[in-house]
């Protein structure tokens, strides 16, 4: 599945960067991730626990990160298994961080890869939804954290916890509206 978004924050490509680079510190905005090691040379190992309606996985595995300073661009690559549940996962990711007139434009382009029961959700298109979500609670904690005007009070800042019941509900009704949106569409060209 293949997620592609473009996040604009009010902050120079500089800050943007340096935070995008200490993963620690960028991980803390991501719902539901916690970094267990450092392992050294870009890799890390971790979980990521995620509520898709009614299950509950929780990704353990690691992400190599990959970044080249002078084009300002990074890869992150990633894979899990949720031992509980069965699923696995396995994530690959670019992003490109570019000065705009009102700040920074932050580019993403994800292919997630989901097998087992968790693979299910996405097929229903309520992960794409879930995801730009995520993105959404993302992006405000990392504007929080650019614009905290002490390491501490940066530091402060992170991610709540996912909910699962709300997002999935709120997922749903958002996949609902664009099925009628286009059912509807359809109909009105149809009478035109």
């Amino acid at each position: 599945m293949k997620i592609s978004e473009v996040i604009e924050v009010n902050s120079s490509p500089d800050r943007v960067w340096e935070l995008f680079q200490d993963v620690p510190e960028l991980a803390t905005c991501l719902p539901g991730a916690e970094l267990t090691e450092d392992k050294g040379g870009g890799k890390y190992a971790g979980a990521v626990s995620t509520k898709l309606g009614p299950m509950t996985a929780t990704f353990e595995g690691e992400a190599t990160v990959e970044a080249d300073a002078a084009a300002r661009t990074g890869n992150v690559t990633g894979k899990g298994v949720d031992k509980r549940g069965g699923s696995q996962g396995q994530m690959k990711m670019q992003y490109a961080v570019e000065a705009t007139e009102a700040g920074t434009r932050i580019t993403v382009d994800a292919d997630v890869m989901l097998a087992g029961a968790a693979a299910q959700f996405g097929r229903t298109g309520l992960i794409q939804e879930m995801s730009k979500r995520l993105i959404s609670e993302f992006v405000e904690c990392v504007e929080a954290k650019l614009a905290a005007e002490t390491v501490e009070e940066a530091a402060a800042v992170s991610a709540g916890e996912v909910k699962g019941m709300s997002l999935f509900f709120t997922s749903l009704w958002s996949t609902i509206v664009k099925f009628f949106k286009r059912i509807l569409g359809r109909s009105g060209d149809n009478a035109g």
